[in-house]
């Protein structure tokens, strides 16, 4: 499978899987043995600008997640989540200081410094424990 940065989801509405997101998706599941199990992405209070990211493997999908395929990978997102979340691209990315997943949010009006934490319209950022404008999301 070639490395590529173009999208597998193609709804606007919904979250989009870049080729390289899905092949380091598809490896990870495969050197933890997890078959059968879904991508979970979701977003949680914290981080320096209100909401932070999360991913993980779930085994059971709750009967109220939002389901999206992607070949032969599932998607699940909760509902609150997926209020923030639609319209998101996922992509792999690796440089000189590591790989790691990358999140591209339509609904994000400011994100920290390390693209790890967000806030949206409408919502208040959360006061920086730093005082000097820092990422604390580390």
């Amino acid at each position: 499978m070639s490395e590529t940065n173009e999208v597998i989801g193609i709804e606007p509405t919904t979250i989009a899987l870049t080729g390289k997101a899905a092949e380091r998706i598809r490896a990870l599941m495969q050197e933890k043995q997890l078959d059968n199990h879904a991508l979970r992405v979701f977003i949680s209070g914290g981080g320096c600008s209100g909401y932070q990211y999360g991913m993980a493997f779930e085994g059971q999908p709750r009967e109220d997640d939002i389901k999206v395929s992607y070949d032969d990978i599932q998607v699940v997102i909760d509902p609150m989540s997926y209020g923030h979340l639609a319209g998101c691209r996922i992509d792999y990315v690796e440089d000189l200081m590591g790989g790691g997943f990358h999140i591209e949010n339509p609904n994000a009006v400011s994100t920290c410094g390390c693209g790890h934490s967000f806030k949206t319209e409408g919502e208040p950022a959360a006061a920086d424990s730093h005082g000097g404008g820092s990422c604390g999301c580390h």
